[in-house]
Formats: C-alpha cells, structure tokens, sequence
C-alpha cells in the first residue's frame, strides 16, 4: 500500500536526528505537549509512523537517559503505543522541562527550552511529528498541528510567527486546539524548515501543474502545443530538481546550477527569461536554457 503524503512527510522530518542533547531535550518537549497524554500520573505516545516509532526511544534516551516502561513491536500492525507509568522517570521528565510534579499539571512551552534556533526547530518537529498532519497537495492545501492544550497552542503560535514570519490560525475542535496553515507557500516553508524538502517540493510541483493549468484554460486561443512544451519543461525541471535533491546532490552543484535551481524552485512557473533576468550577473535566455539541461542531464545520470 502506498504511503499517503501525510505519512512521506512525517518520515522525512524523522530523518533530522538532533545531534546534541539539548535539541533531543526540545524534540522531545514538542512529541510531549501535542501527544496523546503528557501527565503527572503517566504519558501515553500514540502513533501509527513506523519511522517516528524508531526515532521515539532514541530521542527520550538521548534526552533523559531513559526507556519507555511499555513499547510496541514495530511488526504489530495499526497504532503504535509508548508509555511511562513509572513515577521517578515522569519526576525527571518534568523537572527538565521547569514543571512541579506534585501540583496540578498546567502545560505550556517553558521558554528556556527552547531558546536557540536549533531547539525552536526541534520542538517544532517533535510537534508536528506528535500532532500534526499535512494534507496530499492534489487534493488541497492544508496542514494541523493539533494539541489538547490551549495555552500550548498559543505559544506555539507565537514561536512559528517569530521563525517563519507567519501565523498559522488556532480553531478549537472537538477539545482540542488546532493550529492549520493553508497557503501552500507557507506550508512548503515550514515543512522545508522541519527537514521536509521533498515533501515542500512536491507541494510546489502541484503548485506549478495547477497555475500552469490555470494559464492553459485563461489562455484557450494560444498556441496549445507551445503552452504543453512549457508545461512540460517546467515539470521536468522540478522533477530533476527534486531527484537531485533526493539523492543530497543539490547542495554538492556547481554555483551556476545551483543558483539556476533555486530560481526554479522559488519560481516555479516563470519563464526562462523571467529566470535568466533572476540570476546575478543576467544571463540570456539560450543561457538558462543551457543550465536547465544540465540539471535534467544530471538527474537522469543518478536514476537507476
């Protein structure tokens, strides 16, 4: 059975692996704050993502030099279910994150653990691989992130506004707080500041297809194999961009071809010469032409 957009994008975002103890410590607060059950009398993690499954016991014995107290095997089918019942190890998990054990529990994102860059981006990915969903971009734009906690939800709000410059919408749903975002720009944005840039990609190539589309219907007496050829091309050009970058090549490229493949990507339905004009120095329309093959060529190079 294929594995749904929501599901790719979730396992991309599993891939980013924090490498110091702090950023295990933030991951670990956001899976916390959006899960299923973060409370002084136990925690309850639920998840159907086999991936995100294998990164959980990682990142809480990384954190807190820990095991879960009930673990799931990774061959059962359906929901996956993480539990602490042990009261020492919950007294140790609150303590990290500033929370007193022995009053009533009022969650919310304690500041100082998430007070450099690659702590922000940590919690974030805890949350949204704990809460959160994105929806395939053919059918529409939409991502959540959902939370049990209100005053979570603001905070969190607020912590995305001060690192992407947007901010998502908060709706209350069924008891729960639901951050969503629907542009498909600032979704690509985030995902791509999780980790996620073959799923932001993929988002921008659908983007492209339906204004491309778009400019098809609005433009009915042009030319229709000209239109197709530019379509086409365009596509082929994300595609490649994208296999690149599967394969970790689109960092390792030549300084043209690399300028030349952000231009496409930030740009997906200009024009080659509306992309010339981007690059710095100029260059000719024959020249970016040139440059596009290249990636196309290179692409085709690394497909088995």
């Amino acid at each position: 059975m294929a594995m749904s957009f929501s599901c790719a994008a979730r396992a991309e975002v599993c891939r980013s692996v924090p490498g110091d103890v702090c950023c295990a410590l933030a991951e670990c607060f956001g899976i916390l704050l959006y899960c299923n059950s973060f409370q002084s009398d136990g925690i309850k993690i639920v998840t159907e993502s086999r991936e995100f499954a294998v990164l959980i016991p990682k990142l809480f014995k990384k954190a807190f030099n820990l095991s879960f107290d009930s673990f799931p095997s990774l061959e059962a089918p359906g929901k996956l279910v993480f539990q602490i019942w042990d009261p020492e190890k919950i007294r140790d998990i609150m303590d990290a994150f500033g929370f007193d054990f022995q009053e009533n529990l009022a969650l919310h994102v304690n500041l100082p653990v998430v007070e450099e860059d690659c702590c922000k981006a940590a919690f974030l990915r805890g949350a949204f691989l704990a809460g959160g969903s994105v929806t395939d971009p053919g059918k529409g734009y939409h991502m959540e992130i959902a939370t049990t906690h209100q005053s979570v939800a603001r905070e969190t709000v607020a912590l995305v506004r001060e690192v992407m410059g947007f901010a998502p919408k908060l709706s209350p749903r069924g008891g729960a707080q639901v951050l969503y975002v629907k542009q498909s720009e600032q979704i690509a944005d985030f995902l791509t500041y999780l980790g996620a840039r073959v799923a932001a990609m993929g988002i921008m190539e659908t983007r492209l297809e339906k204004e491309l589309n778009n400019k098809v219907n609005r433009r009915c007496n042009c030319d229709d194999a000209n239109i197709s050829k530019v379509v086409d091309a365009a596509q082929e050009q994300l595609a490649a961009i994208r296999t690149l970058q599967e394969a970790g090549k689109l960092e390792a490229l030549p300084p043209k071809l690399a300028q030349a493949a952000n231009a496409r990507i930030e740009n997906p339905s200009a024009s080659l010469s509306e992309l010339a004009a981007m690059m710095e120095p100029p260059i000719t329309k024959p020249a970016m032409n040139n440059r596009m093959k290249k990636l196309v060529q290179l692409a085709k190079e690394i497909q088995p």
